[in-house]
């Protein structure tokens, strides 16, 4: 248009329509590079925002697996590996962008890119490609691309029972991310990354690389959800259930109403407390309280207890409660020793009182100096005067109706202590020294009570010498001068001696206790 013939007029319109025509690409060129700048605020915007939501799906999956480890577990380790991978990969993309944006310094006014400006891509056509394939740097962003969609597909995968509710996330990702070889509009061949990025503006490959990001954010909130909602499918299942037969008691007097009910109850290893209240403990594999416990006294016993769960970061109690009938073993006799039918008289004799299938609360027992000593079925019976003592029992049956029954017991004193030295009875033999040292005790060898005595006073008899009497528990100054001209062989008597009882049974009168007989060698 410029050259050939034309006159010099001629070829100055011809050279100003040339530049008219040019400037009015360059326009359109910078309005479709202030698109792209555009597009890319919009995704980093959208980006910021679904951070946030993320972070709040995944603290509520972390919560719930806390809270519940069995349910929410396996979606909260899919969900920690999907944060983790996209994280990475994530800030990866970050730092490609960095690529697009090389050499380009934001506008001092506006604090923003120059989009207009940012019509050329040298640094990542130099940087990501050689000759027709890819350089170092590209040949690392596809393996990148690669290890993302692989890892995001095992961490899937590694939760089974979840990963149905995942493959649409992991499907989507194969093709935002496949980078195998694309065809364009011409049907030519090119490589993944040529045909997003060879040889474009530097604002269209930044704009990209947000899209890719914003792809990653949605993958990750996408996977969030699904983990959430499959595990709440899976606790509302109806298999978790099952009907239960819950009756009032599990014991019935013969022609007694049986009451109860039908109920569904769960069986749900995923359900699991965090504390457990009541006669047993929590089965930490199956989530379950067992309970371990010995049988009650004879009659009507309940059961009770709390559950505790946390849901939604709060503490909710669950309360339960239960009864059971305690009768004896039929496969046991009953069988006493008449004459044995034996209490002392001073101390508190323990009984147990009771009547097979009525509770302790139906049974009253009654006899003189018997007292309930706190425990259901449990007495103590502390007979004065008299030889015999009778225990008569009442118990009220839950049909109304009363039984009664009685026993007679004989009341015995405490029998007399034995003399001991060193806290041996008896007979013994050893030196003289020994027996100086010696605490002089009393003891009630193979007794029913487990009494304790002091001695208050005892007499001390070396052979072929004068009788001392001893005031407390041990030989006195006399007593020495007296083993000392103690010969061997020579058999020191310990009598007389006198006691009182420490503790229980205090106020009982003792025997004198016998002697114990010391030989010295």
């Amino acid at each position: 248009m410029a050259g050939g013939k034309l006159t010099p007029r001629q070829k100055m319109i011809n050279l100003m329509y040339l530049v008219f025509i040019a400037m009015l690409a360059l326009n359109m060129s910078k309005e479709v590079l202030s698109a792209f700048g555009l597009m890319n605020e919009k995704f980093e915007s959208a980006n910021t925002a679904s951070k946030g939501n993320n972070e709040k799906l995944l603290g509520l999956i972390d919560q719930k697996g806390t809270e519940n480890k069995g349910l929410y577990g396996p979606a909260k380790n899919a969900a920690d590996k999907i944060a983790t991978i996209s994280k990475e990969f994530y800030e990866y993309i970050g730092t490609l962008k960095g690529d697009a944006t090389n050499g380009v310094e934001l506008d001092k006014e506006t604090g923003k890119l120059p989009y207009e400006a940012m019509d050329k891509g040298p640094h990542i056509d130099e940087t990501w490609f050689k000759g027709d394939g890819y350089s170092p740097k590209g040949n690392e962003i596809i393996a990148k691309i690669n290890k993302y969609v692989a890892d995001m597909k095992a961490a899937v995968a590694s939760e089974p029972s979840l990963a149905e509710k995942l493959t649409p996330v992991v499907k989507d990702l194969e093709t935002k991310f496949s980078t195998t070889d694309v065809k364009d509009g011409e049907g030519v061949t090119k490589k993944y990354l040529a045909y997003h990025f060879e040889h474009f503006p530097a604002i269209a490959s930044l704009a990209k690389l947000t899209a890719w990001q914003n792809d990653v954010r949605k993958a990750e909130f996408d996977s969030y959800n699904n983990l959430l909602g499959g595990a709440a499918v899976e606790a509302a299942s109806m298999k978790n259930y099952t009907a239960l037969v819950v009756l009032e008691k599990s014991a019935y007097f013969q022609g007694e109403v049986v009451k109860g009910k039908v109920v569904l109850g769960r069986y749900d290893e995923n359900t699991k407390p965090t504390s457990f209240q009541g006669p047993g403990k929590i089965n930490p594999s199956t989530g379950q309280a067992e309970i371990s416990m010995t049988a009650g006294s004879i009659g009507e016993q309940n059961i009770n207890g709390q559950f505790t769960f946390v849901e939604g970061g709060q503490t909710v109690p669950l309360k339960f409660e239960g009864k059971y009938v305690v009768i004896p073993r039929p496969n046991t006799a009953n069988i006493s020793a008449d004459k044995m039918n034996v209490v002392y008289r001073g101390l508190p004799n323990p009984m147990t009182i009771s009547f097979a299938g009525i509770g302790d609360n139906n049974v009253t027992a009654s006899a003189p100096g018997l007292v309930k000593s706190g425990a259901n079925g449990k007495y103590n019976l502390n007979p004065a005067s008299g030889e015999e003592v009778t225990v008569s029992v009442t118990g009220k049956m839950s049909d109304g109706k009363t039984v009664s029954d009685k026993k007679v017991f004989r009341i015995k004193g405490i029998p007399a202590p034995q003399a001991a030295i060193g806290g041996q009875a008896g007979s013994q033999k050893g030196p003289k020294t020994r027996l100086q040292v010696s605490q002089i005790t009393a003891v009630l060898p193979d007794f029913l009570y487990d009494l304790k005595f002091q001695v208050t006073q005892f007499v001390l008899k070396v052979p072929g010498q004068a009788s001392i009497v001893v005031n407390g528990d041990r030989v006195n100054a006399q007593c020495q001068a007296a083993l000392a001209r103690a010969t061997k062989g020579d058999q020191v008597i310990i009598s007389d001696v006198k006691t009182v009882i420490v503790g229980d049974g205090k106020d009982i009168k003792t025997k004198t206790a016998a002697p114990a007989v010391y030989e010295i060698q």
